[in-house]
């Protein structure tokens, strides 16, 4: 059976047209950080078990950045919405 994704812009589509991009709760260092702050942001990632926010791209659709959030371990998705929103202050 086919994993669906609720797009907020495209309706129900099959996960196979979004790209995943990475954990969407980390936070862009300062431009003038260390090499170590920067070092950590661009290499380092935990890896959780359970419900977690990431970052993913419509590529095949909309071509919107959306973050979802879904469980690592049984790839439930629990919520979708717009990145943009999300960076705003809205939903996410």
């Amino acid at each position: 059976m086919a994993s669906l994704i609720s797009c907020p812009h495209c309706g129900i589509r099959p996960k196979e047209e979004f790209t995943i991009r990475g954990d969407a709760s980390l936070t862009r260092p300062a431009a003038d950080a260390g090499a170590e702050v920067w070092y950590d942001y661009v290499y380092l990632r935990d890896n959780p078990r359970g419900r977690h926010k990431e970052y993913w791209h419509h590529s095949s659709g909309c071509r919107r950045w959306l973050v979802v959030e879904r469980d690592t371990a049984t790839h439930a998705v629990h919520t979708v919405s717009d990145a943009a929103l999300a960076k705003l202050g809205g939903a996410a």
